[in-house]
């Protein structure tokens, strides 16, 4: 037991990144497999839960191509949460020291049970949509720590300070508040189209044209902000938010077109998948925004103390150069 302990990292390496982007991309991946599931009618491929059916844990034949894909989504969570216990062992050694990855681990580890039993539950319910909803919300979240977990892993755990002005970091907050918006009422709408899971689900009742439009509003205010936020960023140099802003930017400018093509091409089940997956990117990139207001103390003197160096060097080449110029030239005029 002591050899496998002393083998864990003492400090972040190369291990924990592997382990950090990891996780992350799986995440993502759920999401998109989750849509896949949705798409083709399969989320009652597995007719109950926690088994595939009522004579077993996996699927049979019986249920078809719906019960492989259901059953190949379950699989995904289940990686998922092998992915969960390995990063929260990894960090053990360094639970003192890094406390911030020691609870990241934790809350996200305890968020892939809590999502396998909503997700039973939907099942249960027979995808009941406000609950397949929330199953997206907490996916979304889910997105989001693991995108902090990536962001902690390659920062010091010192404090941190504010790196641009505090107008642009209040800008930030309001775009952030109209991403989680937008994914809101994206849920909703989604919840009143024909993309059930299963022919004979519920749908949650609501109009789908009024929702296209109102789902649309906090979408367009989002792309707005955030055009504002990159030109802000170039404007006054901004960096490593820029590169971060224009990330998110670009999310959108596809997450919009795919939003208006969908809409007006019937609702083809691949663009509604694509648009799922865009919107998991989405709050991964404005995640990624927020965290990059800030930086490590240490980062700032280090930063300081570079230019101390420079200036300091540069002082002592202008004196070296000056010197024997000064005294070639006194020379000369005696």
């Amino acid at each position: 037991m002591n050899r496998i302990y002393n083998w864990l990292p003492d400090h972040v390496d190369i291990r924990l990144r592997i382990i950090a982007w990891a996780y992350l991309v799986a995440q993502i991946l759920l999401v998109g497999t989750g849509g896949l599931v949705r798409l083709t009618s399969s989320g009652l491929g597995c007719p109950t839960w926690p088994e595939c059916s009522p004579t077993s844990f996996v699927n049979t034949p019986e249920l078809g191509i719906h019960g492989v894909i259901e059953f190949g989504n379950r699989v995904l969570g289940a990686v998922i949460g092998i992915l969960a216990i390995i990063a929260f062992i990894a960090i053990l050694r360094l639970r003192k020291v890094r406390r911030d990855l020691f609870w990241l681990t934790l809350l996200a580890g305890l968020g892939i049970p809590a999502q396998a039993v909503i997700g039973g539950i939907s099942v249960l319910t027979k995808l009941n949509p406000y609950v397949v909803g929330l199953h997206f919300i907490m996916s979304a979240v889910l997105v989001a720590l693991c995108t902090v977990f990536v962001y902690r892993i390659y920062t010091a755990p010192t404090p941190r300070s504010l790196v641009v002005p505090r107008w642009f970091a209040i800008v930030t907050h309001i775009t952030s508040f109209f991403v989680a918006i937008t994914i809101v009422f994206g849920i909703l709408t989604t919840g009143s189209g024909p993309h059930a899971g299963d022919a004979n689900s519920p749908r949650n009742g609501l109009d789908p044209v009024v929702l296209q439009h109102v789902h649309s509003w906090p979408a367009y205010a989002t792309f707005l902000l955030t055009i504002a936020l990159v030109i802000a960023s170039i404007r006054f140099r901004l960096l490593p938010v820029r590169r971060y802003a224009v990330t998110l930017l670009a999310i959108e400018f596809v997450q919009i077109g795919v939003g208006l093509i969908q809409a007006n091409t019937g609702l083809p089940g691949i663009l509604v998948g694509i648009h799922m997956m865009l919107a998991c990117l989405l709050a991964s990139a404005m995640t990624a925004v927020i965290l990059f207001l800030k930086r490590p103390a240490e980062q700032d003197v280090a930063a300081e103390g570079s230019a101390s160096g420079i200036a300091a060097a540069t002082a002592t080449g202008t004196a070296s150069a000056t010197g024997p110029a000064s005294a070639t030239g006194t020379a000369t005029a005696r």
